[in-house]
């Protein structure tokens, strides 16, 4: 069995408290973890012996996919993006402004319905089933998701909203919430992040009203599927879609980021959109793509009972757009409850121009830990679950240092946002 030796640095660690509104039943704390036993790979850094995970009020029973840890749990419920004044708030709220605006059904009213407090724990149906994600594609994996059980997940994207919102009859909205992935350890990845759900259907009617001598051009037709369009779309259809699209959302960013803003479209791949593209931005120099989009597969309309309908669907990161808007480095700042950097965000408007300034300017603390790889089965996710559960968010980095045959070593850079990092606070930790 091929073993490894694991890098990583530590400042100081403590143990995880859970939400009030999270309790894991069954789980002794003597073994919740420990820096000097080894650890199976079925840990995945999620507290064994456990049965049943209550969340939200509600009871899930637990299996051999379930592998969700109590850190990860310990953030459900926090809901950063309604927080008033957060940057992620802030972000939210400038999107929605702009929607609210410019967008405005018959009556005056907003066209767009906003749903910012969906729960976080949905099927793996809804995550994935309903979006026509195979059962054999990678996003599926276990390694990359947080299971609750086989049938219930934390949610990898708000698309696992779409089709229950348009089958309750919407055409029209923006779903904001808390998505949940196991990733790797940086300034940009985190395994909780936030993301906004943006989805507009169209009747032919809609589509082609203001379409001089359009009475006659149909949103549907038996054709062939190409790179520019679905088997069942017209292309005229398709364009009009498409041109809604791009527009709204290069009017969004423009709003955002201010005028002569450059932007560039990148063909890409989607399983629930058809064709689809990835929008890039270029801010202060540097070209940065902000978000994904494209024509809804009709086949997922269909379904969901809008059988007479094409529309699009976009979705965005709000770290991402924070981050840049606010000049913020390290994605862990957004969990803080430093009011140095809360207060940061208070202004008299959601509009107001904020630059970030740092908290501290100590350089990280390098440490190196290693260690034997538990088992065959062992996937990085793994560790990082492990790193994430016992560091927290004292963790900024962790990096692969060497490899040589089978063995892989990881480094990590860890450093501490809010306070200078002694050794004696190391001390105090007692060590990975």
């Amino acid at each position: 069995m091929a073993m490894l030796w694991k890098f990583m640095r530590v400042a100081k660690y403590s143990k995880t408290a859970l939400s009030p509104k999270v309790r894991v039943r069954g789980i002794p704390t003597h073994s919740r973890h420990s820096s000097s036993k080894s650890v199976p790979s079925d840990f995945a850094a999620s507290a064994p012996c456990s049965n049943t995970v209550e969340l939200l009020g509600k009871s899930y029973p637990q299996d051999d996919y379930s592998n969700v840890t109590e850190k990860i749990l310990s953030k459900v419920g926090k809901n950063l993006h309604n927080r008033k004044h957060h940057p992620l708030w802030l972000i939210k709220e400038q999107v929605k402004e702009h929607f609210y605006k410019h967008y405005l059904g018959r009556r005056g009213t907003p066209l767009f319905s906003v749903y910012d407090g969906l729960s976080p724990v949905v099927t793996v149906q809804q995550n994935f089933d309903s979006l026509l994600i195979p059962q054999n594609h990678a996003s599926r994996r276990k390694e990359d998701n947080y299971y609750l059980n086989r049938d219930h997940m934390l949610r990898a994207h708000t698309s696992a909203h779409q089709w229950d919102l348009i089958h309750s009859g919407l055409d029209a909205f923006l779903a904001v919430g808390d998505v949940y992935r196991r990733d790797t350890i940086d300034n940009t990845h985190y395994p909780v992040f936030h993301q906004m759900e943006g989805v507009r259907l169209f009747s032919c009617h809609e589509l082609f009203s203001s379409i001089k001598d359009g009475e006659g051009l149909q949103l549907f037709e038996q054709g062939h599927r190409t790179a520019h369009k679905q088997e069942c779309h017209t292309m005229e259809a398709v364009r009009l879609v498409e041109f809604n699209l791009k527009q709204v959302l290069t009017k969004l960013m423009t709003h955002i980021f201010g005028d002569g803003l450059q932007v560039r479209w990148v063909d890409c791949y989607f399983p629930f959109t058809h064709p689809s593209f990835e929008m890039e931005i270029n801010f202060q120099g540097e070209w940065m793509e902000v978000l994904g989009c494209g024509v809804m597969e009709q086949q997922l309309v269909n379904s969901a009972g809008a059988q007479d309908k094409i529309g699009w669907a976009f979705g965005l990161g709000l770290e991402r757009l924070a981050m840049i808007l606010y000049d913020i480095p390290d994605i862990r700042l957004f969990w803080s409850e430093d009011e140095r950097f809360l207060k940061q965000f208070i202004g008299p408007h959601i509009w107001q121009k904020i630059k970030f300034q740092p908290l501290s300017r100590y350089p990280p603390l390098i440490n190196d830990i290693s260690f034997w790889l538990p088992s065959e089965t062992y996937c990085q996710n793994d560790f990082y679950d492990l790193v994430r559960t016992i560091g927290g968010d004292l963790i900024e980095k962790v990096v692969l240092l060497d490899e040589f045959a089978h063995p892989k070593c990881r480094g990590g850079v860890y450093t501490h946002h809010w306070r200078l990092q002694l050794d004696v606070e190391q001390d105090k930790g007692g060590g990975l």
